[in-house]
């Protein structure tokens, strides 16, 4: 008979540390930091004791249920008793993390519709830190001792991933993480304890942003403050066809002036400009518009449907042509 999974009353710590948004450490001072590659995933603690896992989402949320996979552990963690800190991830074709894929995964419960999921796109856990192991407790321990200590256990095998980590290099780190189609990287001081729970200054996300012409087709009504005008715009590409199809909804980098603008240039019409369906979410409050409008969105990477993903208004680009906005970055 399997062992039933570990039901604990709480998370093994609060919550995890995070990131501060940022850049670079300065180049002088690049050797007193740690960096790792930003993967596109979902936060997840892990506790396995008695050869059991338990993982817990950011919120604090008991996710045990929902990858199933992660049961089968590493040899190394057969007899260990050990809190990890990770990244839940679905790999594309390339092995590369898409948060698409993994969409799918983070809102369901359990059951027969969970294991036909796991079974037919798993999920792996990359593990990038090490908050307890045989009881003793590392938050208080600088991040280069635990990432040490980490790579000495080596948690990996099945589903299970050690994530690479780099002393000092920080530029090269981020240009290889752009290269390899990447979110960015975390740089972490080498000398920082873990402090759970804490959005501290001692780690870092430096994100990649990519920038992309598009054309309005569509807005949706603001709420609280935009109420009574443009809260967000529906914005499209046009594909090889020429088709105007739906990229995503842009809710976010406006200032109040720019969205009055909007809301006089935008001009309605019945119908979907958009080739394709909207999701049904998006589609039930949109009003559409003439598609002549172009502008500019910077956002983090494609979603393996189209989407931009994380998308942020620019600005309109007057300078540009309706029919000249296609993809600019490959999905």
């Amino acid at each position: 008979m399997p062992q039933p999974r570990p039901r604990l009353d709480t998370p093994p710590v609060p919550a995890p540390m995070l990131a501060v948004a940022g850049e670079l450490p300065p180049r002088g001072q690049d050797a007193a930091w740690g960096y790792e590659f930003k993967w596109d995933g979902v936060r997840a603690l892990a506790a396995v004791r008695d050869g059991r896992v338990g993982l817990w989402a950011r919120s604090g949320t008991d996710v045990t249920a929902r990858y199933p996979e992660l049961d089968r552990l590493p040899a190394v963690l057969a007899a260990a008793d050990v809190v990890l800190d990770g990244e839940v991830v679905a790999l594309d074709r390339l092995g590369r993390p898409d948060f698409g894929l993994l969409q799918n995964r983070m809102h369901r419960t359990g059951g027969a519709e969970v294991a036909r999921l796991a079974a037919a796109a798993p999920v792996t856990y990359l593990v990038f830190d090490l908050l307890t192991v045989g009881g003793e407790s590392l938050l208080d321990r600088p991040y280069a001792e635990r990432r040490d200590r980490l790579d000495a256990l080596d948690p990996a095998g099945q589903r299970w991933v050690t994530t690479p980590w780099f002393r000092g290099g920080g530029t090269d780190v981020h240009a290889a993480s752009r290269d390899n189609g990447l979110e960015g990287v975390v740089a972490k001081r080498l000398d920082s304890p873990y402090r759970p729970g804490v959005r501290a200054q001692e780690w870092v996300k430096v994100k990649h942003l990519r920038m992309q012409s598009v054309v309005v087709g569509g807005w949706r009504p603001g709420k609280g403050r935009r109420a009574g005008g443009v809260g967000s715009l529906l914005v499209g590409v046009h594909d090889d066809e020429g088709r105007l199809v739906y990229a995503g909804h842009v809710g976010t980098g406006f200032t109040d002036a720019a969205l009055r603008e909007l809301g006089g240039l935008l001009a309605p019409r019945r119908t979907s400009p958009f080739a394709d369906a909207l999701p049904r979410e998006v589609a039930r409050d949109a009003r559409w518009a003439d598609p002549v409008l172009v502008g500019e969105v910077a956002f983090a990477a494609w979603t393996a449907d189209g989407r931009m993903r994380h998308p942020a208004w620019r600005g309109l680009r007057e300078d540009l042509d309706v029919d000249d906005v296609v993809v600019e970055w490959s999905p």
